[in-house]
This record gives structure tokens, sequence and C-alpha cells, in this order.
């Protein structure tokens, strides 16, 4: 072979692996550049909501924390104010009262009963039991003179004034220590008035939490390595702040006074409007994510504040190395790729050529054996592995689509069985003419865990509607069980409560699931219009005449969280005539496609525009209503509706 020859046939193929490398590689570039581009915008956008969103579970859950400890202080007044309406006439247990709060409620510091001047005869003007917890001990005292006239004070005036519990906005409160010394600490009071039997105001009842606390579970919330909290009262004062120079004395609107700052001011405003969200702001010269939400309880807002150098440090890092990765890796394309295409593009035409046939629909179509070791062998070989694969991938698809409708029809028995397990013909007693009713059960999955039953005994209706923990299977296996029992234990003649007792304590055994089901139970005597009823957590019903409202129900638990609990009857004298709506949360919690629910307010507007003709028309214009708002959205939770009236004749 001549030299000529031997370039041609070599030195122009280099030629043309080489043309073909670079245009690949600089096709690439401009795919590596535009996507990389678009990517790094979407990562930076990923970032920030995801930043948002941890940050936002971050100050749920902190302001979770914070609501479940004032949560708590309101308890503790609610079972210490029984106490003292029981004993309001022996003075002397208020200290003990007093002393047992703040001894048995460690987040309590501070506990006064102080009642209006003179109301103890025997003790004078002045009768306030106060107890306060030093971290060492618990001191009780009986305070209030002519010069600690605690009656002017705020922590006592407004309770009395706004006639309603309260929390008090920070105050210093100095407390004994053990030596003796007395000690500034910044607290804040949960207020709430005393009623004396003739409806007048007797005193005030008030417990106090140390913010020292407070800040401590507000400031250990760091998502970030250089975030911090904040917290600001209704006026905009800083409570929690990292500068101790800033507490109490300093708002969030002091910059304001040395330079106009609109980002700030339009924060502090949205902070002190009770508003939650998220604000982008430069904060002592730093671009800051702000994330903040308001205590309701309180009226106060907190805040973390995240740096954007935090937020976007770690993407800037690895934006760095990926585009320095990407600029590395397409010079080494070029120089591989040079040699790949030389070498390689003859058996990559002979093996796209057999794969064009299997791609064809020629499945049975066999691929030689490939003796090479390199890649192309392997691509060979794995054709043919993936050939016998996707046989074997139809077969397996093909039994268990089988399977899933075989599955999906049993789905449909159970169905089935499910609503013949509740009532279903309406009218139920065609022959009597005092009672009206009609119900409704849609389960939002093949099976559901709503239940509703009733029946007649005489003149005596016995009817129930309870809503499983859960969906599906598991929830209408549980649903099944309560609806049996509730059958079985009624038809013995039992008061609601203590139906409600007995299913609990069977349903508690064996309960590994950890499943429950609220319930309401009724007995309505047709004669006398009397209802007894229970509810055991579940909504409480609504009373449709004459301004529809929701019926006053006693908080009992649901059926099947904790074996042996006491349920409490409830009694309406005359029910006759008086339509009622007993529902599950399907009905007012129905959500929509931008998960915005359907709501009680809502809820109630449409039954009072609504004009009663008869329990099957109100059941089937609310089936409507929640139809309609929620759209093309999937059912979030099972809807059952009950309706009964009793009609005088």
């Amino acid at each position: 072979m001549s030299k000529p020859d031997y370039i041609s046939k070599y030195g122009l193929r280099q030629s043309l692996s080489a043309r073909i490398s670079l245009w690949v590689v600089l096709f690439a570039t401009a795919i590596f550049v535009a996507s990389l581009g678009y990517l790094f915008w979407v990562s930076r956008n990923a970032v920030k909501r995801e930043a948002i969103r941890g940050a936002t579970r971050v100050l749920d859950n902190t302001v979770l924390r914070v609501n479940g400890i004032l949560e708590d202080v309101e308890l503790a007044a609610n079972n210490l104010e029984w106490l003292i309406y029981k004993d309001l006439d022996k003075p002397e247990m208020m200290m003990e009262y007093s002393r047992n709060v703040v001894l048995n409620n460690s987040f309590i510091n501070g506990c006064s009963i102080s009642f209006e001047p003179y109301f103890y005869k025997s003790k004078g003007k002045y009768y306030s039991c106060y107890s306060n917890n030093n971290g060492h001990q618990v001191f009780t005292r009986q305070e209030g003179n002519d010069q600690y006239q605690y009656f002017y004070l705020d922590w006592y005036l407004l309770p009395k004034l706004l006639g309603q519990p309260c929390w008090t906005e920070p105050y210093t409160d100095q407390e004994e220590e053990d030596d003796g010394i007395m000690d500034s600490k910044m607290m804040v009071s949960y207020c709430k008035p005393l009623i004396g039997n003739d409806g007048s105001f007797v005193g005030t009842l008030t417990l106090d939490i140390s913010l020292e606390w407070l800040s401590e579970t507000i400031s250990a919330v760091k998502p970030y390595p250089n975030s911090y909290s904040i917290l600001i009262g209704r006026g905009g004062t800083y409570l929690v702040h990292p500068d101790p120079e800033m507490l109490f004395y300093q708002s969030i609107f002091t910059p304001e006074l040395v330079a106009p700052n609109p980002e700030l001011r339009s924060l502090g405003d949205a902070m002190q409007d009770w508003q939650e969200g998220m604000r982008e702001l430069n904060i002592d010269g730093q671009r800051c994510f702000v994330y903040f939400k308001p205590m309701m309880t309180t009226g106060w807002s907190v805040a973390i504040v995240c740096p954007a150098h935090d937020v976007f440090g770690g993407f800037r890092r690895l934006q760095n190395t990926v585009l320095l990765i990407v600029i590395l890796g397409l010079f080494l394309m070029f120089v591989l790729f040079s040699n790949i295409i030389r070498q390689q593009l003859l058996p990559l035409q002979t093996l796209a050529a057999q794969a064009k046939v299997i791609a064809g629909g020629d499945l049975n179509h066999t691929l030689p054996q490939s003796k090479r070791k390199d890649e192309i062998g392997v691509l060979n070989n794995s054709f043919g592995e993936m050939q016998s694969s996707l046989v074997t991938y139809i077969n397996e698809l093909t039994a268990a689509t089988a399977k899933k409708e075989r599955i999906e029809g049993e789905l449909q028995i159970a169905r089935g069985i499910q609503m013949d397990m509740v009532p279903s013909t309406f009218p139920p007693f065609p022959d009597r003419k005092d009672i009206d009713l009609y119900a409704l059960m849609t389960p939002a999955k093949e099976v559901g865990g709503d239940l509703y039953d009733f029946f007649l005994i005489g003149n005596k209706l016995h009817f129930c509607i309870g809503d499983v923990s859960g969906k599906g299977v598991p929830a209408s296996l549980f649903m099944a069980v309560a609806c049996n029992l509730f059958r079985i234990l009624s038809k013995q003649g039992l008061p609601p409560a203590e139906v409600a007792r007995q299913i609990n304590d069977r349903m508690s055994e064996k309960n590994e699931q950890l499943m429950f089901v609220t319930m309401f139970i009724g007995q309505l005597d047709l004669t006398t219009g009397r209802l007894d009823f229970c509810n055991c957590g579940h909504n409480p019903p609504i009373v449709l005449t004459p301004k529809p409202h929701f019926m006053d129900c006693l908080p009992n638990t649901p059926i099947g969280v904790c074996e042996g609990w006491e349920f409490k009857d409830q009694v309406v004298e005359n029910f006759l005539g008086t339509p009622i709506l007993l529902y599950t949360d399907g009905l007012n919690e129905a959500e929509n496609l931008v998960h915005v629910e359907f709501g009680n307010d809502k809820l109630l507007a449409l039954l009072s525009e609504h004009k009663f003709v008869n329990a099957r028309e109100l059941i089937e214009t609310l089936q409507t209503a929640v139809a309609a708002h929620v759209g093309q959205a999937e059912p979030s939770d099972d809807l059952t509706m009950l309706c009964i009236n009793t009609i005088k004749l």
C-alpha cells in the first residue's frame, strides 16, 4: 500500500472522527449550557422552596410546642377553676389550691387566686392567695395590703373588664430566692375571671409562666448555622432576640428611627396584624429570609431569620463543582470520542440493524452472542437479555392485570356487603307518619370507615352515626364490628352511654392497630319526644330549627381509645318536631382542588337559607352542594349524613 493510499484510508478517517467529535462536543456544550442554566435556576428555586418548607415546619413545631404549654396552662386554669367554685365558701382552701397547682405543674411559675375587696368578710379588704416556684421550692403567702392593692393591677383588671380569659403582656416580677433576696424575672400571665353564683365578678385566677423558658424554647430553633429566632409582642417589642440589648426596650420598628426601611416596616406591620408568611429583606447589611407566624393564643408573633448565604451556601458550592466537572468532562469527551467513533462505528451499525428487527415487533428474533468483552459486546448481549426480559415482563404484566381485575371485583363485592350492613330502604317505616328519616353513605374508596344505623323497638328509635380512623379495608372491618355491636347492645334496651361503654371495652381489646371510631349514639322516644344521647368524640349534630345551630355535647372520648372509659349520657326532654342532621367530617371538611374545606360556616349558612321540606330533600341538597364544592378533586374522606325529623301528629 502506497503512502497516499495509507493517508487516504486512515488520515481522512481520523479527520472525520475528529470533526464528528468536535461537533458532538459543541452540541453537548450548548445542551449543557442550556440545561445547566435551567437546572441551576430550577435548583435555586427548589432550594428556596425547601428552605421555606423546612423553616415553616420548624416554625410550626416551635409554635406548637409553645402553644402546647400555653394550652396546658389554660387547661390547668380550667381544672383549678372548678375546684375554686366548689369550695368558694372556704377561703382557707384557696391557699392549698394555689400551692398545689404550682407543685404539680412544672411549667407554672406562680399562681394567684385573688378576690374582690371584702369578698371574705372574715379576711378583710384584701385576700389574694399567691404561690410561686423559685426553682427550688414553692412559697405560698397571702398578698394584698394598702401598699399592694392588687385589684388595680393589669392581671386583675383585664379579665374583669373583658369578662373573659386573657394573656397579659410580659412584665417584670419580683421573686424571693432561698436566701431571701428578691430576683427580677420576666413573666407572662394567663388570667381568668371568677364569677359568683349570682353572675357577678368575684375575683381573678392567674397562672404565671417565665419568659426565660419561652426564650430558650424559641431560640433553640436553628434551621441554619447562622439563623436565629425573634418574638415580638402586640406592640412590636422584642420578647426574644439574640441580642439581649434589644429585649423589652426596643421594637422591630426601632431601626426606622435611624433610617427609613420600608421592608422592615412592612414585616413589622404584617407580624402585628397576625399574618403568616415569608419576607425577603436586608437586615444589618445582609439579605435574609424571614419566616413568621402568629401565636393566636397570646397575640404575639414569632419569626425565624435565615441569612441568604446560609440558605444558598451549599447550592453555590455544588454549582461551582458541577461547572468544573462539566468543563473537564467536555474536554475528555472530545478526546475519547475521536477514538471511540473511529473504532466502534461499524460494529454499532450491525447491532443497530439487529435491534431494529426486534423493535419492529419480532421478539422471537435471536441475537447472536458477541465474543467481544468491551461495551459493544456487553450492549449486544444486553439486547438479548432485554429481549428475554421483555417477553417475561409482558407475561407478568398480563398476569398482574388479571390479578388486579380480580381484586377490584372482590372490592366491589366488599363494597356491596358493606352497603348492605346499613339500612338502605327509604322511607324505612312507611306505616308510621310520626317520623321522617333519610340517610346517605358515600365511601371515599371502594370501601370506607363511616357507619350509620337505626331501628325501632316499639315507639323508641335507636340510631347512631360514626367515623372510623383511616379509610379502606381496615376501616371497613372496624366499622362492621362497631355497627354490629351497636345493634346487639341497643336491642337490649341499654342507655346510649352504656352502649358506648360496652362497645368501647370490646373494641379496645386486642386493638393492636390503635384504631378508633367516633360515634353519636341516640335513643328517641317518638311518643314523649325525649332524646337520650351520648356523643363519643363525634362532630356535634346540627339542630335545624328555629335557626340551624350545633347541639351542645359533652367531650366524651372516641370509642376504642382506652378500655374502661366511662361515658356520659345527655338528655333533651322534648325533641318532637325538631329536625336534626347527623354527619361525618366528610361533609364539613370536604376539600376542593386547592384544599379549601367546605367549612362549618358555609354549612350553617346553607342550612339557614334552605327551607326544610323533608329529610331526603335536605340530604340531597347537601350532597349536591358538597359535590359542587369538591369539583374535580378526589374525595378526601368518606361522607355520611343522617337526618331525623319527628312529626307532631
